[in-house]
């Protein structure tokens, strides 16, 4: 509230549309290190959220909300300049639509450390150092490693979630507002972080290590890729670089493995660079 009040200067066009805290300076962060980031609580600080889509976003542009914007039961949903916002109450830790309620489980969109570039970055492509990942495992218990690419890394959170399916196709998620509490730790080269870490981003919870594939890890420089064929690849080479590096299987084995039992998920289609995941299930291997 206090931001919305302010006389903070907010171009959507040139800074994106979320609101971001930080940077958080982490004493000791160099560039070469990874930034840790655990999540340690996500408390709902309202019982609602909204989903919208807009002209040109989502999954669908042109086709939504365009092709419905005149229907009469569309009326309810659209607000101002032909965007559809659906309020959504959340009782019982259930989201409620019309006809429909399913659970919520909060996560932030954003979590990421500064790029070494004096430029101002947009909020919404994802990047090497994190950012708009909207990767909904990333909720309390997860992990999430990012390379460190300027001093103290300069740590920013944001774009909070109530609930998102693998995704993301009307644009936003359930979008509330969530307090969240992160434990962040340096670690050096050598120290006890997956080695693909230090070169690209990764996550894990209990049940899954997760790595991560994006489409076009540098914001966009010399023109924006929006390829989930490219994001595919990434994802698929990260997850054999982190079975070859930390598990010593070979290449050959891990490429095998990977097509046997990893899932490989569609983070978001909708932030200009696109993502997938990896899910590698910590059960299948031995302590």
């Amino acid at each position: 509230r206090a931001i919305a009040a302010s006389d903070l200067v907010h171009d959507f066009d040139a800074d994106g549309p979320h609101v971001v805290t930080g940077p958080v300076a982490v004493r000791g962060a160099r560039p070469g290190d990874v930034l840790k980031i655990d999540v340690l609580d996500l408390k709902p600080r309202v019982p609602y959220g909204v989903v919208s889509n807009r002209h040109g976003k989502g999954a669908l542009p042109g086709e939504y909300p365009e092709s419905i914007k005149d229907l009469p039961e569309t009326r309810p949903y659209l607000n101002e300049f032909d965007n559809i916002s659906v309020f959504t109450p959340v009782k019982r830790g259930r989201g409620v639509m019309p006809g429909v309620k399913f659970p919520i489980d909060p996560f932030m969109g954003i979590m990421g450390v500064a790029i070494d570039t004096g430029e101002r970055v947009h909020s919404v492509p994802p990047t090497i150092a994190g950012g708009n990942l909207d990767i909904n495992e990333l909720g309390v218990g997860s992990t999430l490693y990012l390379p460190v690419q300027v001093p103290d890394a300069l740590f920013f959170v944001g774009d909070p979630h109530f609930a998102q399916g693998d995704g993301e196709v009307a644009l936003t998620a359930l979008e509330g507002s969530l307090r969240g509490t992160f434990r962040l730790t340096v670690i050096k080269p050598g120290g006890k972080a997956p080695e693909i870490a230090f070169e690209y981003p990764f996550a894990e919870d209990d049940r899954y290590w997760i790595p991560i594939g994006l489409s076009d890890p540098d914001a966009g420089v010399g023109g924006q890729v929006t390829s989930l064929d490219v994001a595919m690849k990434v994802a698929v080479r990260n997850a054999i670089a982190f079975l070859n590096e930390e598990m010593g299987m070979p290449k050959a084995v891990a490429y095998a493995y990977l097509s046997a039992a990893a899932d490989f998920e569609v983070s978001q289609v909708v932030d200009r660079t696109t993502g997938i995941h990896a899910l590698i299930r910590k059960a299948d291997f031995d302590k």
